[in-house]
């Protein structure tokens, strides 16, 4: 499948999800690039506000299971304490094919949501107390959402995990 396509299917599945759940929303379209401080200077948004969106595994004590864990772009994530949280003894990011199995986005493309069953959404809470809007890649590396913060909780409700790093 082409760079092009990958992603297409998801970022239109989110833009139909927030339309259809009234969410306060604008899409952007800007250059393809893949570090989170150049993209938040492109969107003209605070590095903080970025929704930085990390595919892991978790497994260990009788766990296995996959989780998209989401923090601000300012943060680094502690996998050790996201491993606990849902009672494993370790995380570790998940293999490109994995991602692309389970987001159906390259990497650096992928949205705080999770549209695939076996995808736990979790997030870290720190990036929901500073600012009124977030700001993610949705779908594609050259498409933005930058979106109100309380109705993203509204409509993804992830789970919130304090895992970044103290």
């Amino acid at each position: 499948m082409s760079e092009e396509v990958i992603g297409t299917a998801t970022h239109n599945q989110l833009i139909t999800l927030l339309a259809g759940e009234g969410a306060r929303f604008r899409v952007m379209e800007h250059e393809a690039v893949g570090k989170c401080e150049a993209v938040s200077e492109i969107r003209g948004t605070e590095l903080g506000q970025g929704a930085k969106a990390l595919v892991c595994k978790v497994k260990g004590n009788g766990v296995k299971k996959h989780v998209l864990a989401i923090l601000a772009a300012d943060q680094q994530a502690d996998l050790s304490r996201l491993a606990s949280h849902f009672g494993g003894l370790k995380a570790s990011l998940a293999s490109p094919a994995e991602v692309d199995t389970l987001t159906a986005c390259v990497f650096g493309a992928i949205p705080p949501f999770s549209f695939h069953p076996d995808l736990t959404l979790v997030a870290d809470p720190l990036l929901f107390e500073r600012f009124d809007e977030i700001a993610f890649n949705a779908g594609l590396l050259e498409k933005s959402v930058i979106m109100d913060t309380q109705d993203y909780l509204r409509i993804a409700r992830p789970e919130l995990v304090e895992f970044r790093k103290g």
